[in-house]
């Protein structure tokens, strides 16, 4: 197997344990435990399952750090069809991974509320919970905050792409638009949040460019 190919495909890897590691923190385990608009509820759901609890909060973790592997990986892939833009992408990878770890400290947070640490015995149940949710909430808004640089820093990648020649230029394209939806849901969960869901669901399929860029260097890598 050439360099190239190689290094695509290591690529299409960690792209892959990024993706499962990120649905997992970020989609599965709050649509188990999070009752929206039912503090006592999601309070009670994380207290029952507080090893899923943790072990989203491990997977976000482990996201932001294989995060930063794929950025390298992709930098060696790509640096040869213009290095600034392939350092810009890096750039921008590695200014999201530092938001995305101290927004965890949101989950953990909620989970001292939800368990009752004997300094927290100055409030009652009801308002512990209330609490809990309230940084359940900031945690959602860290990641809105987020997907500034998950859009960001697919522009570099998808310039890259569409220019490289060792990978079809669509997906590039296709990278560039799923930069500009990432950026319509973060602005629009900022300014405008009650028509997030609307935009998100609008956004949905630009942002499966992520997912065809993967597939593709997993499956076929790149040209020599």
């Amino acid at each position: 197997m050439n360099p190239t190919k190689r290094t695509a495909r290591v690529a299409g890897l960690l792209y892959l344990l990024l993706t499962v590691t990120g649905f997992f923190s970020l989609m599965y385990v709050p649509g188990k435990l999070i009752v929206r608009g039912n503090a006592a509820a999601t309070a009670a759901n994380i207290l029952a399952s507080e090893s899923l609890f943790r072990l989203g909060v491990a997977s976000d973790l482990v996201a932001g750090t294989v995060f930063i592997f794929l950025a390298l990986a992709l930098y060696r892939l790509l640096k040869g069809v213009n290095q600034q833009h392939a350092s810009l992408m890096v750039i921008l990878v590695f200014v999201q991974v530092p938001l995305g770890f101290l927004n965890e400290l949101n989950n953990l947070a909620t989970l001292l509320l939800v368990r009752g640490a004997d300094f927290l015995s100055v409030f009652d149940k009801p308002q512990r919970d209330a609490l809990a949710m309230l940084f359940l909430r900031l945690h959602s808004q860290g990641a809105i905050v987020s997907q500034i640089f998950w859009g960001l820093w697919l522009l570099p990648f998808g310039v890259l792409v569409f220019r490289s020649g060792f990978l079809p230029r669509i997906l590039g394209a296709w990278l560039i638009v799923n930069c500009f939806a990432y950026l319509a849901m973060s602005f629009t969960g900022l300014l405008l949040p009650q028509h997030y869901d609307m935009v998100f669901r609008i956004a949905t399929p630009f942002l499966l460019g992520e997912a065809a860029i993967m597939l593709w260097l997993l499956i076929m890598g790149a040209k020599p």
